[in-house]
This record gives C-alpha cells, sequence and structure tokens, in this order.
C-alpha cells in the first residue's frame, strides 16, 4: 500500500535491527517458501515497542505474552524485548518445519529461558493454558482469527492488548473480493469494531494491525 521510497524513508528512520534479526531474516528468506510472512525490520520496532509499553508497568514475574503463530521466530524475539526478569512469552505454531529455525534462533538469543515454543493446534492449547496475559500477538490462520480472538480475549487481563495481523489483507477487504479469507477478515474486523469488551483501532503498518484494549 506503500511506494517504495516511503517504505526505505520510513525503514531509514528507525531504531536498527539486531545482528541475530538480521541473520534470522536472511536464513528465512533463503529457506522458507513464503519469506514475506516474516514480520520484518519495521513491524518488528513496532512489536518490540508495544510490548515495552504493554507490560512495563508490571511486576517482573508476572510479565506474560501469548503469541499465535510464531513462524520462524522474528515477532516472538522482537516481542520478546519489552519482558523483564521472571517474564515469559509462549509462542504457537503448528507448522514442524518453522518451528526448528525459531527453536535456534531462540536458543541463540538472550530470551531463551523466557520464551516457551509450543507446537500443534492454537485452539486447542490455548485453554490449557493456566496464565493471564498483557500481549497477545495474532498471526496465524486467517479463517480462523476469530476463534483465536475469542480464546485469546479469555485469557487477557483487564486492560492488556491484543494485536492481530493482516487486518487489511493487501487491500482486499475494500476490495469486490469474496474468497473466504478476506470475508473473514473483514468479519473479523466488523466484529471487533462492534465488541463493547475492547477499544480498538486498526493501524495502516504494512498489511494493518488490528489493536484493541481490554475494557
Amino acid at each position: 500500500m506503500f511506494s517504495e521510497e516511503l517504505i526505505a524513508y520510513l525503514t531509514a528512520n528507525l531504531s536498527p535491527e539486531a545482528d541475530l534479526l538480521k541473520q534470522l531474516s536472511r536464513e528465512t528468506h533463503v529457506r522458507v517458501l513464503k519469506p514475506k510472512m516474516l514480520s520484518g525490520h519495521y513491524q518488528g520496532r513496532l512489536l518490540s515497542m508495544i510490548s515495552h509499553l504493554a507490560i512495563g508497568n508490571q511486576e517482573g514475574n508476572t510479565c506474560r505474552i501469548l503469541e499465535i503463530g510464531t513462524y520462524t521466530g522474528y515477532s516472538a524475539l522482537c516481542l520478546a524485548e519489552g519482558l523483564k526478569a521472571g517474564g515469559l512469552l509462549y509462542t504457537i505454531e503448528i507448522n514442524p518445519e518453522v518451528i526448528e529455525i525459531a527453536r535456534k534462533y531462540f536458543a541463540l538469543s538472550v530470551y531463551k529461558d523466557q520464551i516457551i515454543s509450543l507446537s500443534g493446534d492454537a485452539a486447542l492449547l490455548i485453554p490449557e493454558l493456566k496464565e493471564e496475559f498483557d500481549l497477545v500477538f495474532i498471526d496465524a490462520d486467517k479463517k480462523r482469527n476469530l476463534i483465536y480472538y475469542e480464546l485469546a480475549l479469555s485469557k487477557l487481563k483487564k486492560g492488556g492488548i491484543i494485536l492481530v495481523d493482516n487486518v487489511l489483507w493487501y487491500g482486499k477487504v475494500i476490495s469486490d473480493a469474496h474468497d473466504k479469507k478476506t470475508l473473514a477478515i473483514e468479519n473479523l474486523n466488523e466484529l471487533l469494531t462492534a465488541d463493547d469488551r475492547v477499544d480498538n483501532i486498526i493501524l495502516p503498518i504494512r498489511d494493518g494491525i488490528h489493536l484493541v484494549r481490554k475494557r
């Protein structure tokens, strides 16, 4: 949705990308079939910023983040930057091929003891978690976003934040597209806007991020 020139300008005026994240990005582009699914430098800095803001006033050992859709781990490492000592990040991924890459980089990071990588169906795993979360990032199967949202909201602390990625869907949400993914995303956006349990706003960043705060 943005010109290459504007994207270059935004990236140039941004906190630098850590070396480990650069390495992960390179490996993802070499080894993985759809590397554009990677959060990337710009969105990664946003996730880090929101993580710091969302859990800044929490006690370290009570800080909890949930990520639904690990992919190769870039976004998890950015979200983990907001954690204090004793804080934990749970990240769930169903694809074993990308989990291998993610876990490799988690082990290389300073957050290796704070990231809990779970393999399987998030819809089945989330109800088993005994935690309450300060922040949830949803970036998984778009047709099941509403399921993930409801599960995440049930585990979210009052005042907690949920981020849902790809809610503009390459601009298809304002087109005449009628495929199942586009319709599911349109439905999610409408339901979040009407949900009186939360406050919401869509951030026009990359492919769109729906940000909601639990009242």
